[in-house]
């Protein structure tokens, strides 16, 4: 099991949140490197624009080609240098690509890197050095032009409906009060259902999750997100009611291999029978616990 929950709640949240504007690569592998890119963005020219709106600065920050490399905690000296050299190499992929077409790449074709973490100090900022934009809010850094490098300290963002969807991604009462945003948007809303979704998968995977050595935080996030955790059993119980009680536990099932692994390709999809034939009390720590590999062997000698 990865030791990692919040990256794969990141990978599958901006996943969710940007596919309508665009082509969204989850874990890209950089040609010709070792190395692979958290979230890998390229804009489509048909984002729809209630979308865009709804969206708020995740949806300007979505405009031109950008990695996307979330961080739990303030990223250190070694790790900012890493999603730089990331940057360097994927644009020296793209400048081959070009040429081998007989094309050329404008500034605003180049991939743009945002380092998103939940908290940002002072000290580093300087160090950097970073700049405040005065068309962008507060929490937003620019580290030079060259470097094409952005900088969002989420703990330094205004709460506001346009900081959102990156509040989310927070720590503490900053993230606490992103998950009571998202549950006080009209229940009609498809993101409020989709972000409450991950949020509860996200909560179940630390509940089973044995790996994670930061207790303290472990502690503080699992609050931070029993609310959306009890918001969303309710919404599934009520659906359930409409739908039918496989329907609904269907639901829970696929969103838990989504979460795992991204998509649902036909292997997955033909196991999904089996696992309804489990509680959910059984399926859910096996889900969370053993492999792809090992879930298909195991459920598929009960097709």
């Amino acid at each position: 099991m990865t030791k990692n929950p919040f990256d794969q709640f990141s990978k599958q949240f901006f996943k969710e949140c940007l596919s309508q504007l665009g082509e969204v690569r989850i874990s890209e592998e950089i040609p010709g490197e070792p190395r692979f890119v958290d979230i890998w963005f390229i804009p489509s020219n048909q984002a729809p624009a209630d979308t865009l709106s709804e969206l708020g600065i995740l949806a300007q920050i979505a405009q031109t080609p950008c990695l996307l490399e979330p961080f739990r905690n303030q990223p250190t000296n070694w790790e900012i240098r890493s999603c730089f050299g990331k940057l360097v190499h994927l644009e020296a992929e793209l400048r081959r690509e070009a040429k081998r077409d007989e094309d050329t790449l404008s500034e605003n074709e180049l991939p743009r890197l945002w380092i998103i973490a939940s908290s940002v100090s002072d000290e580093l900022l300087e160090k950097l050095p970073a700049h405040r934009e005065p068309s962008w809010p507060t929490g937003i850094y620019f580290v030079g032009e060259v470097f094409l490098i952005r900088i969002v300290a989420i703990d330094k963002l205004p709460p506001t409906s346009d900081t959102l969807w990156l509040r989310i991604l927070g720590k503490g009462l900053i993230q606490k009060q992103a998950v009571d945003d998202v549950i006080a948007l009209p229940k009609g809303n498809a993101k409020r259902s989709k972000i409450l979704s991950l949020l509860y998968t996200w909560k179940i995977n630390m509940e089973v999750n044995t790996l994670i050595d930061d207790v303290e935080d472990r502690k503080e996030l699992m609050m931070n997100l029993s609310q959306a955790y009890l918001e969303w059993e309710q919404e599934t119980v009520e659906r359930g009611k409409e739908i039918g009680k496989e329907q609904g536990q269907r639901s829970v099932v696929e969103n838990l291999l989504l979460f795992r692994f991204g998509s649902l390709d036909s292997e997955l999809e033909a196991i999904i029978p089996s696992i309804l034939a489990l509680s959910p009390g059984e399926f859910t720590p096996m889900l969370m616990r053993l492999s792809r590999e090992e879930l298909i062997t195991r459920f598929n000698t009960q097709n």
